[in-house]
Formats: structure tokens, C-alpha cells, sequence
């Protein structure tokens, strides 16, 4: 059967239900298959990268606790070389 036959049988509308009711089908199951896994690869790679950020702001603040320590101690020892 060919379209024109389809729709001079059952009427335009039903044909065009019919026609969108697959195209539904069609997009559902794409995003169903395709679409989640790749989403949920993406959320675990998402969690992994906010983990890292957070351990390098971590390691990037007990580095510049230590650069004020040496910047400290180098301070001291200046005024103290002035002293003598």
C-alpha cells in the first residue's frame, strides 16, 4: 500500500496519528538507548572532575599557607640580620 491509498482508506488524520505516534515511538526510544548512557557517563565524569577541582583548591590553599610560612621566616631573619 502506498500513502495515498492509506489515507483515501482510513482518512488523513489517523494516517497522520498513526504517522506521529511512530515518530514518538522513534524519538523515545533514541533517547532512551542512545541518550541515558551516554547522559550517565557524562554525570559520572561531571562528579569526577568536581572532586579533583576540589582537591586541587584544597592543595592549592595549603600551598599558600606554606609560601606565607617561608615568607614569614625569611622576613624574621632579614630583620634579624639587621639587628646584628
Amino acid at each position: 500500500m502506498d500513502l495515498g491509498q492509506l489515507i483515501a482508506e482510513f482518512g488523513f488524520q489517523t494516517v497522520a496519528l498513526v504517522g506521529l505516534g511512530y515518530f514518538i515511538y522513534y524519538v523515545w526510544k533514541f533517547v532512551t538507548d542512545r541518550l541515558d548512557p551516554k547522559l550517565e557517563e557524562m554525570h559520572i565524569a561531571l562528579i569526577r572532575v568536581i572532586d579533583q577541582t576540589r582537591m586541587l583548591d584544597q592543595d592549592l590553599i595549603r600551598l599558600q599557607q606554606k609560601v606565607n610560612v617561608v615568607l614569614e621566616y625569611r622576613k624574621k631573619e632579614a630583620d634579624y640580620a639587621k639587628k646584628k
